[in-house]
């Protein structure tokens, strides 16, 4: 055998890295980050994907357990030639279809240097075996074999897996965004702060396609290349002319809560972006010579603060917390456009439900491998909303000019936290007895845990209820059915709970 052989410890060092390399950008990228096996648009990478794992495997087993001679390695030579092709088709895809985040880019970087430098090292041995007479040698290299073996086995399971999420998310039927805006009738021009996040999105997605003008800001351009058109884009208020002719504002735009520890510097931050923003808003407003007729601003359910089993709706106050501080500033900023002759309402919103983003996006790949359960005690209310109820929740609020003030958006039946796993366990057939200790929560992330995980509130859509609002979701079964298992219509359970016999009108 040559000096260069399948024996070389370096090669297998290489190979050894690769494998690193390629189960860190499956596990925290794939799954936990992108959460790529539930998004719809990205059927075409996950099937790319799902090829690529069966040739990692056949390298894998080959090169742990044989040495290929004469067509044996002649037909090694193409599965590398064809993971190299399968590659370049996956950056063409990942650049058409999503924004890769930093991390991975420089992970697909490495991996594609290494593989590089691997096809370096092999290419040469596989020629010379390829003049050999065909045959399928044993061969054994101790724990690199078994190495490999393991390998294989891992990637076999996470083909199995993208082959079969390719299928699924090719089945999800989001519905036809344009419905969620029906109860527009009249041509709507809004625009809409926060537009390329979860909810945002879905907001422009629904009144492009039902036909209205939206305007989009974007500080960054390419994040805005993701959404649906038609839209306008913007990256500074300040492009909005004078005479524009605006409806209503929404206004989402502020720093992610739930993406970092909340330190001093994290608090700041999360404040700080949303006053910029709806300030900016607000001198936008008035300076417009026809101003818009509402304001739609942004808030959360953290503005109650942590209570117990009291059931809230807008008429109840709320306990001082960061989530309450940060909220009743938000708001404050946003009522200064009343002054102004607009029509001004607070959208507390709940926890959004969806498998593209929020808290069910961020546990379904815990669930999903069987390793999901409550938080703590579980015995904490989750108060949730459907992100398509909450897009209809917003046209309805539009429609209806006796709304305004704080208006809580959140389905009329929450659920305490166990009960939450327990559906999401049932809705993916899977175990959800994982429970998560809330000392090692509070532990790991102190107040954000203490406020957003092992907190709670049970809060109702009292304004929703009295103004005729109708939830197409109101159970938290009826929303799984629709988000987790491809329903092709709108669920059967849909209808309107009447709610205390309070005016629409905020105090």
């Amino acid at each position: 055998m040559s000096t260069v052989t399948l024996a070389s410890s370096l090669l297998w060092s290489l190979i050894a890295l690769q494998m690193a390399l390629g189960a860190f950008d499956v596990l925290y990228h794939h799954e936990l980050t992108e959460r790529l096996p539930w998004r719809p648009s990205q059927h075409h990478e996950l099937a790319l994907h799902a090829i690529r794992n069966v040739l990692y495997a056949v390298l894998f087993v080959v090169l742990g357990w044989f040495e290929p001679h004469g067509l044996w390695a002649v037909l090694l030579i193409a599965v590398l030639a064809t993971e190299v092709l399968i590659t370049l088709m996956d950056f063409v895809e990942e650049d058409m279809s999503r924004k890769l985040p930093a991390s991975e880019r420089v992970t697909h970087t490495l991996l594609a240097l290494n593989y590089g430098a691997i096809l370096v090292l092999l290419v040469p041995v596989f020629v010379a075996w390829s003049r050999d007479e065909t045959k399928l040698m044993p061969a054994y290299y101790g724990l690199w074999s078994l190495a490999a073996a393991i390998a294989a086995i891992g990637v076999v399971l996470f083909g199995l897996r993208d082959f079969f999420a390719a299928r699924r998310v090719r089945r999800l039927d989001r519905g036809d965004p344009a419905a969620l805006a029906a109860g527009l009738t009249n041509r709507h021009t809004i625009l809409i702060t926060g537009a390329t996040g979860f909810i945002g999105s879905r907001v422009v997605e629904a009144f492009a396609a039902g036909g209205h003008d939206v305007i989009v800001l974007a500080r960054d351009p390419a994040k805005a290349a993701s959404l649906r058109p038609p839209f306008r884009l913007v990256t500074s208020l300040d492009q909005i002319p004078n005479d524009a002719a605006i409806d209503t504002i929404l206004n989402l735009a502020g720093e992610p809560i739930a993406n970092g520890l909340w330190t001093r510097r994290k608090r700041r931050k999360i404040l700080a972006s949303r006053l910029r923003m709806t300030r900016d808003v607000v001198r936008l407003i008035r300076r417009l010579e026809t101003r818009p007729s509402l304001l739609i601003s942004g808030s959360a359910i953290g503005w109650y603060g942590l209570w117990q089993d009291e059931e809230l709706t807008e008429f109840d106050g709320g306990k001082r917390c960061f989530s309450h501080r940060l909220c009743e500033a938000w708001e404050h900023a946003a009522n200064k456009a009343i002054r102004d002759g607009v029509r001004v309402v607070r959208l507390r919103i709940g926890l959004v439900l969806g498998t593209e983003g929020g808290l069910l996006g961020r546990m379904l790949p815990a669930f999903e491998f069987g390793l999901g359960g409550p938080f703590g005690s579980g015995t904490q209310w989750m108060s949730w909303i459907a992100r398509d109820d909450l897009v209809r929740l917003i046209v309805h609020i539009i429609t209806t000019p006796q709304l305004r003030g704080p208006v809580n958006a959140t389905a009329p039946v929450p659920v305490t936290n166990a009960e939450f796993a327990a559906a999401l366990g049932a809705a993916l057939h899977r175990p959800a007895v994982m429970r998560m200790p809330a000392a090692l929560l509070h532990r790991l992330a102190g107040d954000l845990a203490d406020e957003l995980f092992l907190g709670g509130q049970r809060v109702l859509p009292d304004k929703a209820w009295t103004s005729g609002f109708v939830f197409r979701h109101a159970t938290l079964d009826s929303a799984f059915e629709a988000i987790l298992l491809e329903c092709k219509r709108p669920a059967t359970n849909s209808f309107v709970i009447t709610g205390p016999a309070r005016s629409a009108e905020t105090r």
